[in-house]
């Protein structure tokens, strides 16, 4: 009876094999898209803090600057920094594409968005 079951555990490690590969991909690929969700975020207030402590007229390319900055080099590219302001509060817009399994390779046709908002700073 014992030797009816020799190699079972191989057989059933090498049917499991494709799942745990499925599941481990599919991991990473969430921790790509809530990371890219915290640079989108991060991104923004390093914009909207930048545009705060510039005059309105250089208020776009302070902006843009310093969304951009700390993005890694793959989320970098395809960024959207922009900044608005009005009635003495700031906005920053980030948009990031999200990649697929590898950053730099390709991405999702969906975005993520980060948002923030400031008070401007007076300036004497």
């Amino acid at each position: 009876m014992r030797s009816r079951d020799r190699g079972q555990v191989t057989v059933e490690f090498l049917g499991m094999t494709p799942l745990i590969l499925i599941t481990l991909v599919l991991l990473w690929q969430f921790v790509l898209v809530g990371y890219t969700f915290v640079l989108a975020g991060n991104a923004a207030d390093e914009a909207v803090r930048a545009a705060t402590e510039v005059a309105p007229g250089e208020r776009q390319g302070a902006c843009e600057a310093a969304g951009r900055d700390k993005l890694p080099g793959a989320w970098e590219g395809g960024a959207q920094v922009s900044c608005a302001g009005g009635g003495g509060y700031v906005t920053a817009d980030v948009t990031l594409k999200v990649p697929v399994l590898f950053p730099g390779a390709a991405d999702f046709p969906f975005e993520v968005k980060g948002h923030a908002g400031a008070v401007e700073e007076e300036t004497d």
